[in-house]
């Protein structure tokens, strides 16, 4: 009996360390992947699609160069902007469906398990502080709304280089919409018809009856054509107090000239070599 009673005795001890025959193994945790700070730089002037290459871009680089796979794709990037709505101030007259404009341009920090809704957030956050630093009193002179100076600062963000050219643009916008002339910028064709850049536009781009034709229909583009950055939001609620209409760039240079005569700028374009009739 001693000895069968030493025997359950022990056994029991050994259950209660965990030795017993039918006990689960011990748990073993691995520790989670440390934290990785990626950064994705978005320039002014980029459209909605031309942001969804550029997340592309930086996760490949991430991938090949950090050893990193983030959870952030092209993809999942541009589902997310579909998603999302712009601030209060703008939904009267937002076109539903298009988020352009409202992505600011800025420097991002993300991680490897950073969502794309969370990226679009911050981008809508940093959208809603640049906003709130323009004085729209100007514009709203002028009947327009904060969508209208979105717009606007958007084709400024595609047609000039030079920083000082932006009010002298805005200006030009302001003045041919006071005059009901079509606007005549390009940005607006090739944003309408997706044509890059590097093309020339087409007769056939120029006549088309797409919305965004600016050169046929007067007024401003349905929605803006790029996202701008804060220069050129605060250019297109205060242009210059100057009555120019038409500009033409200056062949060599990354500036334009300005004229308020037609039949000056006509002159210009022929002289630089564009057309001449």
């Amino acid at each position: 009996m001693k000895g069968l009673a030493l025997t359950l005795a022990l056994s029991a001890v050994l259950l209660a360390a965990g030795c017993g025959g039918d006990s689960s193994p011990p748990v073993t945790t691995e520790a989670a992947p440390p934290v990785e700070r990626l950064r994705i730089s978005f320039p002014e002037g980029l459209n909605v699609r031309e942001m969804g290459d550029r997340v592309a871009a930086v996760r490949t680089i991430a991938i090949e160069k950090r050893g990193v796979t983030p959870k952030l794709t092209r993809k999942r990037y541009l589902d997310a902007v579909a998603e999302a709505r712009p601030p209060k101030p703008f939904l009267k007259d937002w076109k539903r469906g298009s988020m352009e404009g409202f992505l600011f341009p800025a420097l991002y920090e993300f991680t490897q398990f950073t969502s794309g809704r969370e990226l679009v957030s911050d981008q809508l956050t940093a959208f809603r502080k640049a906003f709130a630093r323009v004085n729209l009193s100007y514009a709203r002179s002028k009947n327009l709304t904060p969508y209208d100076v979105l717009k606007i600062a958007s084709m400024i963000e595609k047609e000039t280089v030079a920083p000082g050219e932006r009010k002298l643009v805005s200006a030009v916008i302001y003045n041919r919409l006071r005059k009901q002339m079509p606007l005549g910028i390009d940005a607006t064709i090739r944003y309408g018809l997706d044509i890059p850049g590097t093309e020339s536009l087409t007769k056939a781009a120029i006549r088309s009856d797409n919305p965004y034709n600016s050169r046929r229909f007067p007024g401003l583009p349905p929605t803006p054509v790029a996202n701008p950055g804060l220069a050129s939001i605060k250019a297109a609620a205060h242009p210059a107090r100057v009555n120019y209409v038409y500009y033409v760039r200056i062949p060599g240079t990354k500036r334009h000239f300005f004229t308020a005569s037609e039949s000056e700028f006509l002159r210009k374009v022929c002289e630089f070599g564009y057309a001449c009739n």
